[in-house]
């Protein structure tokens, strides 16, 4: 089985590189060009309606959406390590925290910036500043989201975390900032950053 990935440096499919990388699993980039709508062409239409990056392509396998590929990845290529055992204590927070990067930080981020009027009892994301108090207490104390352990749950949530602080889209709280640091000094997150930027060199982005 071999491993494509429908990508462009500047989506969010840059993302997915770290959680490749984590995996230690082969894999080729399919660029697409964002400027030409070539995401929006009939070749990826085919595998995701949406016309989105990423998406994932692993022999008759389609999955997409950034955090269900990070997830798929743990658990098909790295069962106990970077994904917890389904019938562990440490899965629970694993999902948790995993989902909460996407479906609560996110609409609060984006919800703040473009002064939505939303029933903060309805919207499932709450409030920003509930959104804050709770991605903090994924991290108070520990080291990554699991404790000791790192996971493919910091790469959803610390990849978050950490293109939220680049563009300053959140405050940068010294206990985001060192969890971020820490994150970036993991040999597989160098790799894919790396690799980011030689892509957008070779695109003439950069």
């Amino acid at each position: 089985m071999s491993i494509t990935l429908y990508y462009h440096p500047y989506s969010r499919a840059s993302g997915t590189l770290w959680a490749l990388e984590e995996a230690g699993v082969a894999y080729t980039l399919k660029v697409l060009d964002l400027m030409k709508g070539e995401h929006k062409g009939p070749e990826l239409l085919a595998l995701n309606p949406m016309g989105k990056l990423p998406t994932l392509v692993d022999g008759d396998v389609v999955v997409t959406e950034a955090a269900a590929i990070a997830l798929y990845l743990a658990d098909r290529y790295a069962p106990g390590s970077l994904a917890p055992a389904l019938d562990t204590p440490q899965r629970g927070t694993y999902l948790r925290w995993s989902f909460f990067a996407p479906g609560v930080i996110e609409p609060a981020v984006m919800a703040k910036m473009g002064n939505w009027k939303v029933n903060e009892g309805s919207a499932g994301w709450g409030s920003h500043g509930s959104m804050l108090a709770a991605a903090h207490s994924a991290i108070a104390g520990k080291r990554f989201v699991l404790g000791e352990d790192f996971s493919m749950a910091d790469v959803v949530f610390g990849g978050t975390l950490r293109y939220m602080l680049d563009f300053k889209l959140l405050e940068p709280a010294a206990d985001f900032l060192d969890y971020v640091e820490r994150l970036n000094e993991r040999p597989a997150y160098q790799r894919a950053a790396a690799r980011n930027l030689a892509m957008r060199q070779q695109l003439g982005l950069s």
